[in-house]
């Protein structure tokens, strides 16, 4: 493959790449976006040549173009819109950074307050869904509930189901983000046979989350200030990173027209993988295992690198340096640890396996560093969490990518998805009656 380039302006046309096709030579355009990543259009190619690129996972597939989130693997880099994600952690809330996903600039003060009020306001579940959760055993995993539960809200707002407008889309929206904590919270309390707490008024986002989490009727929890950040933290940290499995699944589904609460429990059901959203709670697992197995960390390393086990909270498909995310998460845990004076040999455990990890030729010749999940886990068993709710603290947290992207596609009227395939199968044959096999 040849290619010839021009300089011009960015998200443009910048030249042509040229493909040897059996003979044949085929002119495909170079389009660049505005951070100069650069991709070959190969959207005419099987209308001009009868062939299709075939690309195992996607993985240098560029599905979509959007101007919800940059990630730069090399570099290390995670922007929101534009922003670093350094730069929002710090100084922004979970409710403004769900608007400025969906809306691409930080929102004016007003329009966060009125948004705010939705969140308040539509955090009450119809009484009729009670009856839903008392049909799942008490076994039942949270993330099942909460895909279910997603596509049964839709049905007491059917108003919903067709977007209409701006207006429309933003209250559709505040309802999903703010039901979907009610709906985590719910399943959790089913799961422990407990009665359901519901939500506060007077409370944000986040503690009333963790009132309807841990309060009982006759006690009332009050989480610290330190547990209400470190959870905002979590919430923002995970809102979106571009086109990843589930956030791939909510565009896909919402390409066939399917609604915005349809889209977002596939996306759920998506991110549900051990691979994907799961990742945290393996990374748990793993380290109870060598806490409790009393095994000295470089003879874990070592049988990790002869392939014996998994290093489960290390490598990032798109990272091939540090995950910015992974410092931020790291303080968080130390700030919770001391404000609520506890200690966790799980953290002591984690901090020393990076420390070997990163120093280590095997880890840096293949780029495996640290990722989100491997301090994550850490951070939500200091504030309570249980391990069967990791992946739907996940799912409360990418709900606004979830909704921004699928709005995205929305807005720009995207054609139905629809990848191709390599048949391998047999060729044409006869197909023999029952009676003559």
């Amino acid at each position: 493959m040849k290619v010839n380039e021009k300089k011009v302006s960015p998200s443009s046309v910048i030249g042509t790449a040229s493909i040897d096709l059996m003979g044949e030579t085929v002119e495909l355009p170079i389009v660049e976006g505005s951070e100069g990543e650069r991709a070959i259009d190969i959207r005419t190619l099987r209308k001009r040549t009868g062939y299709i690129t075939l690309d195992d996972g996607y993985t240098n597939t560029g599905s979509c173009e959007s101007a919800i989130t940059f990630v730069n693997g090399e570099d290390g880099i995670l922007r929101y819109g534009g922003y670093p994600i350094e730069q929002i952690a710090r100084s922004t809330t979970f409710p403004e950074v769900a608007l400025l996903l969906l809306q691409g600039a930080p929102p004016p003060a007003r329009e966060l307050k009125r948004f705010s009020q939705k969140l308040t306001e539509h955090a009450m579940l119809h009484e009729g869904l009670r009856h839903h959760f008392v049909g799942f055993p008490p076994e039942a995993h949270p993330m099942a509930i909460l895909s279910a539960m997603i596509n049964s809200v839709s049905c007491y707002h059917p108003d919903l189901l067709r977007i209409g407008d701006e207006e429309h889309l933003l209250d559709a929206a505040a309802k999903l983000l703010s039901k979907v904590r009610t709906i985590a919270a719910f399943s959790y309390k089913k799961s422990l046979g407990e009665p359901m707490i519901y939500p506060d008024a007077e409370r944000g986002y986040v503690s009333n989350f963790l009132h309807m989490m841990f309060s009982k009727p006759y006690t009332e929890y009050e989480p610290s200030d330190e547990e209400v950040r470190a959870i905002q933290l979590f919430f923002i940290l995970h809102a979106d990173h571009e086109q990843n499995c589930s956030t791939a699944t909510a565009r896909m589904v919402g390409s066939s027209g399917a609604n915005l609460f349809a889209s977002v429990a596939a996306a759920v059901c998506a991110l549900w993988g051990p691979l994907h959203g799961g990742a945290n709670t393996n990374v748990i697992k793993m380290l109870e295992k060598i806490h409790e197995g009393g095994d000295s960390l470089s003879a874990t390393i070592d049988r990790v690198k002869r392939k014996e086990e998994l290093l489960w909270g290390f490598g990032h498909r798109v990272y091939k340096s540090s995950d910015p995310r992974v410092k931020l998460l790291r303080k968080a845990c130390h700030d919770v640890f001391q404000a609520k004076g506890i200690s966790d040999p799980l953290l002591d455990i984690a901090q020393e396996l990076e420390q070997i990890a990163v120093k280590d030729d095997y880890f840096v010749e293949r780029k495996l560093y640290p990722n989100v999940d491997f301090y994550s886990g850490i951070l939500l068993r200091a504030i309570g969490i249980p391990l069967n709710m990791y992946t739907v603290m996940f799912a409360i947290g990418r709900m606004p990518g979830w909704i921004a992207n699928w709005a995205e596609s929305w807005r720009h009227g995207s054609r139905i998805h629809r990848p191709r395939q390599i048949y391998t199968g047999s060729t044409e044959r006869d197909f023999v009656p029952i009676d003559r096999r």
